[in-house]
């Protein structure tokens, strides 16, 4: 029976990297449709790499198979989930590059996601990134700078949002802006399996500065910060041998 100790999630600039890391290719039926990736190898832990946006990354935010990845990662038995993810920061004194923990959210996305269509589920979601002081500790002993704490607020996309929308959940106490991670953290709650997201500040949100928002620098941000996402994700495998 396949099994796996730890599943990794790749983001934007993320997904590749973790693609190149190589191992055996997975196609993994669910109820929800085909769980697909690459089961590795990695410090005596066996490890799923998911691409969130397949290969090159051709899946938008709001067509991922949310549900299929969290009901397979689970059926495949493993311990934890690590997932990456690129952000807009909403705090000028965050700089661009920098690393931070999600440790809430608000899910502004209007998905209404559920593993439970066919029977009443309540699933708590006091602690939904309950992984997160577990890699809290691993960042701190690689020495990788990461903010502890981040509210992450997700709008549909694939759109970025206006000015108006960024300081609206600015006010609402949001510190971080993306497409993808609460819709995540819902289903890998629902699924009862261990959740921490890694986000990395690409840029400053819109109408915070003059610049306009663009893909390819997003891309290029996480190109230049991302193994550090990569070494947390990696060290983690100590978590669940």
């Amino acid at each position: 029976m396949l099994q796996v100790d730890l599943a990794l999630i790749g983001g934007t600039g993320i997904g590749s990297r973790l693609a190149s890391l190589g191992g055996q290719a997975v196609a993994h039926p669910t109820p929800f449709g085909m769980l697909r990736g690459k089961i590795t190898k990695h410090n005596g832990a066996k490890i799923l790499l998911v691409q969130r946006h397949a290969a090159r990354h051709k899946t938008p935010p709001h067509m991922v198979n949310y549900r299929a990845i969290a009901y397979g990662v689970k059926s495949l038995g493993a311990k934890m989930c690590i997932s990456s993810a690129a952000v807009g920061c909403l705090r000028a004194e965050w700089a661009v590059g920098s690393l931070a923990l999600c440790t809430d959210f608000l899910d502004l996305s209007a998905r209404n996601l559920t593993l439970f269509d066919q029977k009443v589920e309540h699933t708590d979601m006091t602690h939904p990134f309950p992984a997160a002081p577990k890699i809290l500790s691993i960042a701190q002993q690689l020495k990788i700078h990461i903010h502890e704490q981040a509210i992450y607020v997700t709008n549909p996309g694939p759109r970025y949002e206006s000015p108006a929308e960024i300081e609206q959940v600015r006010r609402l106490g949001g510190d971080i802006v993306g497409m993808t991670a609460s819709t995540e953290a819902i289903a890998m709650r629902e699924a009862g399996v261990p959740y921490a997201c890694i986000a990395l500040a690409t840029n400053h949100a819109a109408g915070m500065g003059d610049e306009k928002l663009d893909h390819e620098d997003v891309v290029r941000v996480m190109d230049e910060s991302g193994q550090l996402i990569v070494d947390i994700m990696l060290a983690a495998t100590q978590l669940v041998k």
